[in-house]
């Protein structure tokens, strides 16, 4: 049996973390997050449009009896907004989970890993649980790690980009020196790539665009919790060696009773 993810002081079964935004509808966007299995879903705070005239906002579509929310920075440029920005989503939502983004490019939204550090630093040290997105530099998760963060979350590609893991190299050297959990976090687009992550041995997936920018969203989030579960087994089983020549699967030499000629 496998263990629960443990991040902080909270623990889940699901190993895939689900976003929120571009989905064709709130009601396909309620079944894929049922389909995928995840117990823990991502809302962007500075998003939140409070002039819908229903009077509701995408918090009001997300079941906080069946998910975990962790808020996230999005949209943040420097280390100010992104702490301010998480503290009124621990007034709003009464949680000290946050999931901090500093982007330092508008163009390609990767993140800015000095004001990273700087932000990840201040929210630790006013109690939060911090899960940083980051680019796969293992340098950084190892800083980001030592601030106290939970967990560490490299990028596999850029947002919403949909290449997978890009260079996974990387990832596996992250892995191997963390001792918090490791979530790669964005470039996922389809089931082979999560699995691909997982089999990396990485603790957990964040995806969004992936499910939501599917044909049929819902069909590819139950797809995405499949790779996952599959993926994670995987690296539990333990993959057989590669060898660069044939080696026969039944071997006469080894079977009992045999004698060579």
């Amino acid at each position: 049996m496998d263990s629960m993810l443990k991040i902080g002081t909270y623990e889940f079964a699901s190993r895939l973390i689900v976003g929120t935004g571009k989905y064709p509808s709130l009601d396909v966007m309620q079944a894929a997050h049922a389909a995928s299995g995840a117990e823990m879903v991502t809302v962007a705070i500075r998003r939140i449009n409070l002039d819908d005239a229903s009077g509701k906002t995408m918090l009001d579509y997300v079941d906080r009896s069946r998910y975990t929310i962790l808020p996230n920075t999005a949209g943040c440029y420097n280390a100010k907004d992104a702490v301010l920005t998480a503290q009124l989503a621990r007034e709003l939502l009464g949680t000290d989970l946050v999931k901090l983004e500093v982007i330092g490019d508008a163009q390609t939204l990767h993140p800015d890993p000095r004001a990273t550090l700087e932000a990840a630093e201040r929210l630790v040290a006013d109690g939060f649980t911090v899960l940083p997105y980051i680019g796969d530099d293992p340098i950084v998760c190892k800083q980001l790690e030592e601030l106290g963060c939970a967990a560490v979350m490299p990028l596999a590609a850029p947002i919403g980009s949909g290449l997978g893991i890009c260079n996974p190299y990387s990832i596996r050297i992250i892995k191997e020196r963390a001792r918090v959990p490791v979530i790669v976090d964005a470039g996922v687009g389809t089931a082979s790539d999560a699995a691909i992550a997982m089999e990396l041995g990485v603790d957990a997936l964040l995806m969004n665009t992936g499910i939501a920018a599917a044909r049929d969203p819902v069909l590819m989030a139950e797809a995405m919790r499949r790779a996952v579960e599959a993926g994670r087994m995987a690296f539990l089983a333990g993959r057989m060696e590669k060898r660069l020549y044939a080696n026969a699967s039944s071997p006469m030499e080894h079977l009992i009773g045999t004698e060579r000629r």
